[in-house]
């Protein structure tokens, strides 16, 4: 039993100043004007090296149509875990997309990314649609995407 209590114990000393580490972050995505279907976006936190770390957000109900978002389903395997509590529905033409995820201090100034890969039906994929530094000085900065992101804005 004072096994258990003292494991118990360090567990939460490792655990518990990790999440008062953490803060809440609200992501904007503005999508551009575009006839079709609406767009499957896939928000995400990379190093400085560009491999996958985690998943914010996910946009796009079908899990069938995830493989489409190419950097996103390889770093995340496309396993639901990934996913999981992190997803809603897809984003029209021209609408904005915002969301609050935790995000960790230490990923901050520190070298890691934040990107977005997109896909909308009968057009083409886009990898790493945006990609941008996540920084103190970035935040609140527009970026503007690639393909069918107009532009994205994360503040801390």
């Amino acid at each position: 039993m004072k096994k258990i209590i003292a494991a118990t114990c360090l567990a939460s000393a490792i655990i518990l100043p990790g999440l008062a580490q953490a803060r809440e972050i609200t992501l904007t995505t503005q999508l551009k004007r575009y006839s079709g279907n609406d767009a499957y976006l896939a928000i995400y936190v990379t190093d400085a090296n560009g491999q996958y770390q985690k998943t914010l957000w996910v946009a796009g109900k079908k899990t069938k149509y995830y493989k489409h978002l190419a950097d996103w389903a390889r770093g995340s395997k496309m396993s639901p875990s990934e996913y999981d509590g992190v997803s809603g529905a897809s984003v029209g033409s021209g609408d904005t997309l915002k969301v609050s995820v935790e995000l960790a201090d230490a990923l901050i100034d520190t070298g890691y990314q934040v990107r977005i890969d997109s896909a909308v039906e009968d057009k083409r994929d886009a990898r790493a649609d945006v990609s941008v530094a996540l920084t103190s000085q970035g935040a609140g900065k527009p970026v503007a995407g690639n393909t069918f992101v107009e532009s994205f804005t994360y503040d801390l």
